[in-house]
């Protein structure tokens, strides 16, 4: 497949945008679920938050300051809430800053919604013109 040219690509539309705000919301509930569960150290070492931020490499300024939830042996809580809502916020903060300073985002990503929309509607069709009972 070759790839287009980014000068050729049309402009992303609203609905482009809306798309790809609830793909980077999805990608943060991911994220909320991969730093959970993969951990294998904890991110919190002590009971002293600027100490964390010294010694431990999960624990950053990010997690101080907007207040992310650990359990008691210092792991990330995959059952808070609040944990989920903060990464799904980032993620779709991120992609939306993303969308709107770096040149040529929104006209890949409007192609890439696009091409993956055509591939799923094809996809439908053939298994409808092929479809057996038995």
């Amino acid at each position: 497949m070759m790839t287009p040219d980014l000068n050729s690509l049309p402009e992303a539309a609203t609905w482009h945008y809306a798309v790809a705000l609830l793909l980077s919301a999805a990608f943060g509930v991911v994220a909320h679920v991969v730093r959970a569960v993969f951990n294998i150290l904890p991110d919190r070492l002590s009971d002293r938050p600027t100490m964390d931020l010294i010694i431990s490499d999960g624990y950053d300024w990010k997690d101080r300051l907007f207040g992310t939830e650990y359990n008691e042996a210092g792991y990330y809580r995959l059952d808070s809430l609040h944990n989920l809502g903060l990464s799904v916020r980032w993620c779709t903060f991120s992609g939306f800053l993303t969308l709107l300073l770096s040149p040529g985002a929104s006209k890949i990503a409007a192609y890439c919604i696009d091409s993956s929309l055509a591939a799923l509607v094809d996809l439908f069709w053939y298994r409808v013109e092929t479809f057996a009972w038995w």
